[in-house]
């Protein structure tokens, strides 16, 4: 058998290109705004993760300029060695300062960020007990890690007793993985509940707060704040990519975590450090959100005005309070199809489909911004209604 076998076996992509339902890898020639340019059609986007808006903020772009103009185009380098830049460190002592850790430490991405950090800290006789619905990155960093990974049903806090009873704490450690706001539904994990049963299985507590920083917590500092357990969550894992309008992603923690990990994690040590542009981006964020707490309150409103249209339109969806907005389709084909539909309508949301979701569970996945208007927000609810209704799904 040739390698490149399965390379031809792609079905499923070629029967949706035929049949103009292929959604992805939609080309925009405009910057990521509540309304972009997309295949050549302006188009309300409700399928970003921008979540504060700050992608097309002036000052953000600015700082980004400023620090391409001072320091150039990127670093060519690890931290470990030439390519530790003082705005680096600066960012690090403002997250940290920000999130009330006593460290932190940057990636390039918010992918490399779980990796570094779990395959950092699980040894081979540890345990990592995941949430099923965490992001794909938290598992393949148990892949990359050499403990033994449990999974707990969603959500379930007896089923992730269970697992935690079951474990042999002699040899090793147990930390315990979740996502703060699951990035499909838009939930929030059940943390007062998590945090309690890590005490009595002596576990420490990981959420990756990835669609949380910014989006919830009096401060936007997550979900940590938001259940006021911040003193009792050993680790948050973040990204840049989404409320602080930039690339890259953090670890918070100890000072005594946070030098072990840079000193032994191999994503961390043997990847480039993040551009000076997109650390400029990340920092001029962070001071906006500081600064501008309303605009947290801002996303919350035009969330809820979006969930309430919904829900006035007779759209069922998953309950939460967050941006994130999902909206059942049931079928994976009429799924791609109302996709297909709101784009010729102006829209722009994003498939959910099996394997991402169980068959017959597919959704709309949609995720609002802070600086969306209420008139954006009744065009695109009534454009879903109009797109449902065509496909007999409401």
């Amino acid at each position: 058998m040739d390698l490149f076998d399965k390379c031809k076996r792609l079905e499923k992509v070629e029967y949706a290109k035929a049949n103009n339902l292929y959604t992805y890898f939609s080309q925009l020639t405009s910057g990521q705004d509540t309304e972009v340019m997309m295949n050549g059609k302006k188009t309300i986007m409700i399928g970003s993760n921008n979540y504060l808006g700050l992608t097309s903020d002036k000052r953000v772009i600015e700082a980004g300029v400023e620090a391409l103009k001072k320091y150039g185009s990127g670093c060519s380098g690890s931290r470990f060695l030439n390519g530790n830049l003082d705005i680096h460190v600066k960012l690090e002592e403002e997250l940290a300062e920000f999130l009330n850790k006593e460290a932190v430490v940057t990636f390039g991405t918010g992918f490399q960020s779980n990796l570094a950090i779990i395959s950092a800290l699980v040894g081979r006789c540890d345990y990592v007990v995941c949430d099923k619905e965490n992001h794909a990155s938290i598992y393949d960093a148990c892949k990359l890690s050499y403990g033994k990974m449990l999974r707990y049903n969603h959500s379930d806090m007896q089923d992730l007793e269970e697992k935690l009873k079951s474990i042999d704490t002699k040899n090793g450690g147990i930390l315990i993985v979740t996502d703060g706001i699951f990035s499909m539904s838009g939930e929030i994990c059940n943390l007062p509940e998590i945090v309690r049963l890590a005490k009595k299985y002596g576990a420490r507590v990981m959420v990756d707060d990835a669609h949380s920083l910014g989006v919830i917590g009096e401060h936007g500092r997550g979900t940590a704040e938001y259940f006021g357990l911040e003193k009792e969550v050993d680790i948050y894992m973040g990204t840049f990519s989404k409320s602080l309008a930039s690339l890259g992603g953090y670890l918070a923690s100890s000072k005594e975590v946070c030098e072990y990990v840079k000193h032994s994690s191999r994503p961390f040590i043997f990847s480039a450090s993040i551009t000076p542009a997109s650390v400029a981006c990340a920092r001029q964020s962070l001071k906006i959100i500081k600064e501008e707490p309303e605009r947290i309150k801002r996303l919350m409103s035009i969330s809820n005005y979006m969930r309430n249209s919904l829900k006035a339109n007779g759209i069922k969806i998953i309950e939460s309070i967050t941006p994130i907005i999902p909206i059942f389709t049931y079928e994976d084909e009429k799924t791609f199809k109302a996709c297909v539909l709101l784009q010729q309508k102006g829209v722009y949301v994003n498939p959910v489909v099996s394997p991402a979701v169980p068959v017959g569970q597919s959704l709309l996945r949609t995720s609002y911004t802070a600086t969306h208007t209420e008139e954006q927000m009744d065009i695109a609810s009534n454009a879903i209604k109009e797109t449902l209704t065509e496909l007999n799904l409401l």
